[in-house]
């Protein structure tokens, strides 16, 4: 392993592995500080169910705004302009599609994970093992980007070079993620992720104001001067305009369709932040949080627009390529330009908070999932000894997925963190979403239509992701050398997402199976929230 003593120019590594240092124990603190009352199995996956919805509209803000919220877009925005503010509109609009139809209805039907939604009116055992599987494929893909952003983020800042020091990097981020899970539960992740948001959108907002006092607070005169440092002429007006990315041929066209798509309908299939609805006691209390949460993330993603072209204007594009982590650097290398090594240190200690919360919220997520839908609900068939039993099982299974994220995560740390977790939304939009809406508004839907749209979803989402230019055929491809990419896109979604809700049709229209007294009863608990305290878990 070798380390440069300076790492990036201008910055101090010994600065930023204190403000680090800092930032870890406090929040470890708050964490043990959490952990003081998580006794029950409410109390470790859904923290007791005593949030209020602003405070969970913070936490999910939190956990959404992840590493491709503030390192990935910024780095699009500043080397590809118009075409990597997509990614801040389509995460956007994807909050209206969870808002309007999955938030209360979920809350009003479950009582830890999806697995509860899909289990009420169809056969326990399968739909909850299928669930548990879907459940922690995505939550593998998003591990995948966080790690990565963490490996960039970190060797950008301590200089470190070399494969073995970044992996190195990467082992230690999975481990502090782990420690976060198994002491304080939901509740725990709950408050590092508040924190985080608070630290998150006060430091993206700092660095807004000083960029824009540059220009005189023009917008206009700040996109000039991205424009003239990209070159000038009509290299650097592409980037004002949308195709510099995804407007070359056919298929780039055709790639930014179905990055779109994935987008907007993966939010409503992503489990870590479907497992936010039931940190709060009520329905109410869930519509406040979707609103709370979608005021502050747009507010957040018109600060990377600025930041974006902030960072092409003050740092370059060419630079930024060349930074350790190439365009996830771009938002840390803004901060050295705005305010030296101690806003690069500050910033990166929110970035590295955001990378940390967000891991914690996916890990406990899936191992929620397996604990409580594999282990109780399809091992032990409902007949645990104790929720201390199936709390431990989640621990365990948090060690488990820690090791598996941090292998990812050295083999996919070259990759834009926006692009990975754009992977992760078309597997939730393929495999999750069709399922739930089927269940929630189909009277007809059961359980072989279940799951075919889950597992089909799944398997039709991974087999085009491997034969994609995502992981083979490409520079910029996970295996370099290899050439297997017959799928021509790089996000899938816009094949697999259709099949999917196709499939969940299919396995429902071939099957006798028929429950609708189960439905009606669902309907009633997700319109009223009647008995939702009360939802099936067994």
């Amino acid at each position: 392993m070798k380390t440069l003593a300076a790492g990036v120019e201008g910055s101090n590594p010994t600065l930023n592995i204190i403000i680090f240092a800092i930032f870890v124990a406090i929040t470890l603190v708050i964490v043990f500080w959490a952990s003081r009352n998580t006794k029950t199995a409410s109390d470790y996956y859904a923290a007791g169910r005593a949030f209020t919805g602003p405070q969970n509209g913070i936490a999910i803000s939190g956990d959404y705004l992840s590493a491709a919220s503030f390192l990935g877009i910024a780095g699009a925005i500043a080397v590809n302009g118009y075409d990597g503010f997509l990614y801040s509109i389509g995460f956007l609009v994807a909050w209206l599609v969870a808002l309007l139809l999955v938030a209360e209805l979920l809350r009003n039907t479950g009582k830890f994970t999806m697995g509860d939604v899909l289990a009420f009116r169809m056969k326990q055992r399968p739909v909850r093992a299928a669930a548990a599987v879907s459940t922690l494929i995505v939550s593998f893909f998003y591990l995948l980007a966080q790690m990565t952003g963490a490996g960039g983020l970190v060797n950008l800042l301590l200089g470190v070079q070399g494969n073995v020091g970044q992996d190195i990097v990467i082992a230690v981020v999975g481990v502090i993620m782990v420690l976060y899970v198994l002491i304080g539960g939901m509740k725990g992740t709950t408050w590092v992720q508040i924190i985080k948001a608070a630290l998150l959108i006060v430091g993206a907002l700092a660095m807004t104001l000083w960029v824009l006092s540059k220009y005189g607070f023009n917008f206009s005169s700040l996109l000039q001067h991205a424009v003239d440092k990209a070159g000038g002429g009509a290299k650097g007006e592409a980037l004002l305009g949308p195709g510099k990315q995804y407007g070359k041929t056919g298929t780039s066209k055709l790639d930014f369709l179905s990055l779109g798509i994935a987008l907007v309908l993966g939010t409503a299939g992503l489990p870590h932040v479907l497992m936010r609805f039931y940190t709060v006691p009520n329905a109410k209390e869930a519509r406040k949080s979707v609103v709370w949460a979608i005021v502050l993330i747009g507010i957040f993603y018109l600060f990377t627009l600025v930041l974006g072209y902030g960072a092409g204007a003050l740092v370059g594009a060419d630079k930024i390529s060349k930074a350790p982590g190439t365009t996830n650097s771009a938002a840390p290398l803004l901060a050295l330009e705005l305010g030296g090594p101690v806003l690069l240190g500050f910033i990166a200690a929110v970035a590295f908070a955001t990378i940390l919360a967000v891991v914690a919220g996916l890990t406990i997520t899936a191992s929620a999932s397996f604990a409580h839908d594999v282990y109780a609900n399809v091992i032990k068939k409902g007949k645990v000894d104790s929720a201390a039993s199936e709390v431990r099982v989640a621990r365990i299974t948090a060690l488990v997925i820690g090791a598996i994220a941090i292998a990812g995560g050295i083999l996919a740390k070259s990759q834009n963190v926006a692009f990975l977790v754009a992977l992760a939304f078309a597997v939730a939009a393929s495999a999750n979403l069709p399922t739930l809406l089927y269940s929630l508004f189909w009277k007809r839907f059961n359980t072989r239509g279940a799951l075919f749209s889950i597992y089909g979803g799944l398997v039709i989402t991974i087999v085009l992701i491997v034969f994609s230019p995502a992981v083979s055929g490409e520079s910029t491809s996970m295996i370099k050398g290899a050439n297997f990419d017959w799928f021509p896109l790089s996000n899938p979604g816009l094949v697999s997402i259709p099949l999917s809700f196709f499939l969940g049709w299919l396995g429902t229209v071939l099957s006798k199976e028929r429950n609708e007294e189960k439905y009606a009863e669902m309907e009633v608990r997700a319109l009223t929230g009647a008995h939702a305290e009360k939802a099936v878990v067994h």
